[in-house]
């Protein structure tokens, strides 16, 4: 249970620095890139608070159907952001190499 609980901890600390450095890029595609790292870790923390709940918390079928909620939305959220990180990161190396040599 320690670990779930630090494990969430970590993957909300992650989300908000990757918000932060969002918010303060200026290029474009870097913005793309670090939302789809947000993404990841928003996913990630949203699906263990599910799993955290389903098997340490009550055990009725409202507990039950909002942990299979938070477990599916935290996967799909998980998994989108993904594909997206795989397909920003070629433009963000590009973009940072163009920027490199304007310099």
């Amino acid at each position: 249970m320690l670990v779930l609980v630090v494990l969430i901890g970590l993957l909300f600390a992650f989300y908000l620095f990757y918000k932060t450095k969002y918010f303060r890029s200026n290029r474009l595609v870097e913005k793309k890139w670090l939302s789809a790292k947000s993404n990841i870790a928003l996913g990630l923390f949203v699906f263990l608070f599910g799993v955290n709940h389903l098997l340490f918390i009550s055990e009725s079928t409202v507990t039950y159907i909002v942990s299979a909620l938070f477990i599916i939305y935290g996967a799909i959220f998980s998994w989108i952001g993904f594909k997206k990180y795989k397909h920003y990161l070629p433009f963000a190396i590009e973009e940072a190499k163009n920027l490199e040599t304007q310099k």
